[in-house]
């Protein structure tokens, strides 16, 4: 096979995005158009791509985020044709991940010394219940202590929703160190991108997962930066824990 020369590259680019209309990344164009053709050298690919993004955006191709190519225009599609990657499962719901995620922020990430499933408790504040809530405190084992910290996470498993979590992840840092929002894989490119970017800037930890109730598989992308609560709420989210579940205060708290 021939080498390709650069408007060769560039052309191939192009016919990739069209068939990515969801997007692709930089990488993965590379990677795509090096795998199809590897009599090109890799660099000529490379350049020839980066070249291609200097023109960005035209009329037929943008950058709607850093890294990330798509078509200008993208057509809507009804209802009965949306893509898959869209929809969850109806029997799947988000209470069915809050104790999975739970169990990873205390054994996997082990930023929580205890951690519990929230949501839907009953504290009757939208902006204030974060679907699960953990705490980092010392154990007798420890031989230098340190101030309790609260972390606090909202899932979603519709990836239309972005906006919401961010929201919500931010009110949490009210009362909490540390807060994260957990979204599942199949969001868009797109908005992944602006949400990672939103995470990073504000000190929200980001984990992607699967919606898959039995293997939801918990990946972390932003860790959450470590922030000093205010105490007022900090003592009215606890108060508010304890007035509902002496129980779970005590494992939370004692």
């Amino acid at each position: 096979m021939a080498k390709l020369a650069v408007n060769e590259i560039q052309e191939l680019a192009r016919q990739m995005v069209r068939d990515n209309p969801d997007g692709i990344r930089f990488k993965q164009l590379v990677w795509a158009i090096e795998q199809a053709n590897p009599e090109t050298p890799r660099n000529r690919i490379w350049a020839s791509v980066q070249a291609l993004s200097r023109k960005l955006p035209d009329k037929e191709i943008v950058k709607p985020s850093p890294g990330l190519y798509a078509v200008a225009a993208v057509v809507p599609m009804p209802p009965s044709a949306e893509p898959s990657r869209s929809r969850v499962p109806a029997k799947v719901k988000e209470e069915d991940f809050y104790q999975p995620f739970a169990d990873y922020l205390e054994n996997e990430l082990e930023e929580a010394t205890a951690a519990i499933a929230l949501g839907g408790a009953g504290l009757q504040k939208k902006w204030g219940t974060p679907d699960v809530v953990g705490v980092y405190k010392p154990l007798a084992s420890h031989r230098i202590k340190f101030d309790l910290e609260i972390i606090a996470a909202e899932i979603k498993i519709d990836p239309q929703t972005p906006v919401v979590a961010f929201g919500q992840a931010a009110a949490y840092r009210l009362f909490a160190a540390k807060s994260y929002i957990v979204m599942p894989a199949s969001v868009s490119e797109d908005d992944y991108s602006r949400l990672e970017a939103l995470c990073m800037l504000f000190g929200i930890g980001l984990v992607m997962f699967d919606t898959k109730i039995d293997e939801p598989d918990f990946r972390i992308r932003v860790r959450a930066q470590r922030f000093s609560p205010d105490m007022f709420y900090v003592n009215e989210f606890a108060e508010r824990v304890y007035r509902i579940d002496p129980a779970m205060f005590d494992k939370l708290f004692g």
